[in-house]
């Protein structure tokens, strides 16, 4: 039996809640572990979503974030296939790394908040505080991520500051793709959700202080969630 087929023999059927957090880490664990070996073509994605009971929107997650940590690569036509057993020490989102979005938006993000703060109007607030009720109900993770994304991009057009928003639009793919990865790596969703709602309140109490600082809070935590994802390795490296 080869080593695909004896890891499809262990069936790993995972709830449905957090199940894309389940299949990441039981992918990640196996490629890490060497159960998965360099070189080897992952089960296609429907034999992945029969195997852990899932459906393939599921798998699809899953597997972009093993991507990105530069364990799998997807050859076109030909499935994806391991590439390392190792996490590549520089994570790329396309065109940007974690370490250049990490060291960019601070500059940007901060800023943009405390504009946002005295600049916004009744209606982007309206829909700013939409978005963190909607944040807060939404149980679908990617759902979750474009609502992120959707609310980081507000608040730079509602600084009202072109260059502000021209940034971080032309950044979103990669923000889109890193706040995947933290959530599926450090569960950081709901506090996600609760550092959102400060932000957005102090946007709507036009205090620029309290946003920019709410902004720096969040940022800050999105930094050390990715410098322990990065820093993760195998057990027995």
């Amino acid at each position: 039996m080869n080593k695909v087929a004896d890891w499809l023999s262990h069936k790993s059927p995972v709830s449905r809640k957090n199940a894309a957090e389940t299949v990441f880490e039981d992918l990640r664990g196996a490629i890490l572990a060497g159960r998965l070996p360099v070189g080897i073509r992952l089960p296609s994605e429907a034999k992945l979503a029969e195997h852990y009971g899932v459906s393939r929107p599921i798998i699809r997650e899953a597997m972009r974030s093993l991507q990105t940590l530069g364990l799998t690569r997807s050859r076109s036509g030909s499935g994806s296939f391991v590439i390392s057993d190792r996490q590549a020490p520089e994570l790329a989102y396309g065109n940007y790394s974690a370490r250049e979005l990490i060291e960019a938006r601070p500059f940007i993000e901060i800023p943009a908040a405390g504009w946002a703060a005295l600049r916004r109007s009744e209606q982007d607030m309206a829909r700013l505080l939409q978005l963190c009720d909607s944040m807060e109900r939404q149980e679908d993770a990617l759902k979750w991520v474009r609502l992120d994304s959707d609310f980081h991009c507000l608040i730079a057009e509602a600084a009202r500051n072109r260059l502000f928003a021209r940034i971080v639009t032309d950044s979103r793919d990669a923000l889109m793709r890193q706040s995947e990865l933290v959530n599926l790596m450090a569960d950081r969703r709901v506090t996600s959700n609760l550092e959102h709602r400060r932000i957005a309140e102090a946007i709507a109490a036009g205090s620029e202080a309290e946003a920019r600082a709410a902004m720096r809070d969040h940022l800050d935590e999105v930094e050390q969630a990715m410098t322990w994802i990065i820093g993760q390795r195998p057990a027995n490296s």
